[in-house]
């Protein structure tokens, strides 16, 4: 199950140009959306207990930090956001997969995307 705050985002947008006479810093399509623990693929799983036992991971990518340059996520520090690879059946490469996290208790994103759209694991679904 994934849930979007598009919306929520466009009305904050307008109550920041209402309160404040401005736009807000993120773009109004920058949303984090939501998606169900039980509704990931069996590899972000895996990708999610080798994060839980610091490894072994099989790329030398993995446990990177991740820019946010694309500043979907919420901003903070440099070294704030690590990157991790959900491996992709068949793929010959690392895929389009990752799983993104932050250092606040369970603050693990999801795209399968790369980096085009996030989702936060709602690990109580």
């Amino acid at each position: 199950m994934r849930i979007s705050f598009t919306t929520l985002g466009g009305a904050a947008a307008l109550v920041s140009v209402l309160l404040i006479g401005g736009p807000t810093v993120a773009p109004a399509s920058a949303a984090v959306g939501r998606i169900c623990y039980s509704g990931l693929p069996a590899q972000a799983h895996h990708t999610l207990e080798l994060i839980a036992n610091q490894g072994p991971f099989p790329y030398r990518q993995d446990g990177t930090v991740f820019q946010n340059r694309e500043g979907i996520l919420p901003g903070q520090s440099a070294g704030y956001y690590h990157e991790y690879t959900v491996e992709t059946p068949g793929s010959p490469t690392r895929g389009a997969r990752r799983i993104v996290t932050g250092q606040a208790v369970e603050e693990d994103y999801y795209t399968a995307d790369h980096y085009r759209s996030f989702d936060l694991i709602d690990r109580k679904c």
